[in-house]
């Protein structure tokens, strides 16, 4: 006996049911697909865009290079449809993002680690952009109302040693008047200008260090006769210790006649510093959320989310400080208002978010939420600080 089953002619059995039409937003655009027959890769008869077998795109990269170019282009930073319905719930739905990706909605998002990459790097450039003074806004000194910029920023550093000339002088001045009020006798036997002179030299030599200023056991540092030495530590890393203290003056000289290079580094190592981070602030979530019978990858999914959203804040928090800036140039006081209390909601909406996305994501009572809040906080603000004097150290090393 068969054991197919019968074909029956009800126009209501599923066989003769319509087939919904894929949604063109989550699939490939037409004219980028090679229109072969089989899988490239494993020769599978083809049913659509993809392959069922091995799961590659049918996709066609003999093009015009400009449009090629502009497709992997969307291909790493995902600026489609996914990423403009990521944008509403990371910044005003917290917990949202990972809540849908633990639940299996992921494909309607960016992925977490590229929404992380993409902010991330938006962020730093701007943030080492605004910090270093290689480009200075030096004002609008034209009437055609466009901004212009400077590579240089010689005239307040003339008039800021003016300003310290003519206070020196000053106190010059009156370091004498006070000296005329004692008597001749007494003048004759004080020397006023040798006086003035040490005391200059004093102030100068206050704001210089040599390496014999640093000290171990108690004496002053010396490379042959009383070098570092910890017993704990291997040789080469002792070394490495007295050629920085030996190298610590002319590098303190460098960056107090170019503060950028010490900032320059910093954010060299920064972005990278940060992404490494990641997993301990997840095992910072996976401590405090011992028996929530969650997977590490869980705390890492919401650690990127959280990481992203804060990125973005920053960013937006940026610009809105450059606009403030910008606006009060030109003399619009309503609108640089309005740009000061959109950075203050923003700084506001900043704990907020992580605080509701907690309570979101791991569905505790607010009680407890709270509590993990600020225990989580104090550790992650104690682990930043660690890892901020790490970078501050690292960088004066590496320069």
């Amino acid at each position: 006996m068969s054991s197919k089953q019968p074909i029956t002619n009800d126009p209501d059995s599923e066989e003769h049911l319509p087939i919904p039409a894929p949604d063109e937003s989550l699939t490939l655009a037409r004219k980028k697909l090679a229109g072969s027959a089989q899988c490239l890769n494993c020769g599978t008869e083809l049913k659509g865009p993809f392959c069922y077998y091995c799961g590659q795109p049918d996709r066609n990269f003999m093009r015009f290079f400009p449009v090629l170019f502009r497709d992997l282009m969307e291909d790493l930073f995902d600026l489609d449809s996914r990423f403009m319905r990521t944008v509403k719930p990371l910044l005003f739905r917290p917990g949202r993002l990972t809540r849908d990706y633990m639940e299996g909605r992921r494909f309607r998002y960016a992925p977490p680690m590229r929404l992380y990459i993409f902010s991330s790097i938006l962020f730093f450039l701007l943030a080492a952009f605004l910090s270093s003074d290689a480009i200075q806004m030096n004002g609008l000194e034209n009437n055609d109302g466009i901004i212009h910029l400077s590579t240089n920023n010689t005239e307040p550093e003339q008039e800021q040693e003016q300003e310290q000339e003519q206070e020196q002088e000053q106190e010059q001045e009156a370091v004498r008047e006070v000296l005329n009020i004692l008597p001749l006798e007494e003048q004759k036997q004080i020397e006023i200008d040798k006086i003035l002179a040490e005391s200059e030299n004093e102030t100068l030599g206050e704001l210089s260090f040599e390496a014999r200023d640093f000290s171990f056991n108690n004496e002053p540092w010396d490379r042959e006769n009383n070098p570092v030495d910890i017993k704990w530590l291997p040789a080469w890393l002792n070394d490495r210790i007295n050629d920085e203290i030996e190298g610590s003056p002319q590098k303190a000289e460098q960056i107090n006649e170019n503060p950028n290079l010490i900032i320059e580094k910093a954010f060299d190592i920064l972005p990278a510093t940060m992404f490494v981070l990641l997993p301990v602030v997840a095992l910072i979530f996976k401590f405090w959320y011992l028996f929530a019978k969650r997977y590490y990858v869980e705390h890492l999914i919401f650690s990127l989310h959280n990481h992203s959203f804060l990125f973005v804040s920053l960013i937006l928090i940026l610009l809105a400080n450059i606009a403030n800036t910008l606006l009060g140039k030109y003399d619009y006081p309503t609108a640089v208002t309005a740009t000061y209390w959109a950075i203050v909601a923003i700084s506001v909406w900043v704990p907020v978010y992580m605080l509701i996305s907690l309570r979101v994501v791991y569905q505790q009572n607010w009680f407890m939420t709270l509590g993990k809040f600020t225990l989580i906080g104090i550790s992650y603000l104690t682990l930043l600080t660690i890892v901020t004097s790490g970078v501050a150290i690292a960088s004066f090393v590496l320069l």
